[in-house]
């Protein structure tokens, strides 16, 4: 696998998984309760509880991104 193709791999990468996690903010935003109803047949969980795994959830989801992708994404967009 050359640079290139290593570069565009990783920019690609970066990209679906922000439009996942933007999908997620969404989902989160606009049909919190639908989802909180959902989950709450399953799970005994309180709106706060809900609401702060979530969050953690995104977060985590968002530092994972930069890690895994945007940064070696940027870094060989530096060197190249």
């Amino acid at each position: 696998m050359d640079i290139e193709l290593l570069h565009r791999t990783l920019g690609w990468c970066a990209v679906i998984n922000i439009a996942g996690l933007l999908w997620w903010w969404l989902m989160f935003v606009f049909a919190r309760d639908w989802i909180y109803r959902l989950h709450s047949r399953w799970f005994r969980l309180s709106p706060e509880r809900f609401d702060s795994i979530h969050y953690a959830g995104m977060v985590f989801y968002k530092i994972a991104n930069l890690v895994l992708f945007v940064v070696p994404w940027l870094v060989l967009h530096i060197v190249r």
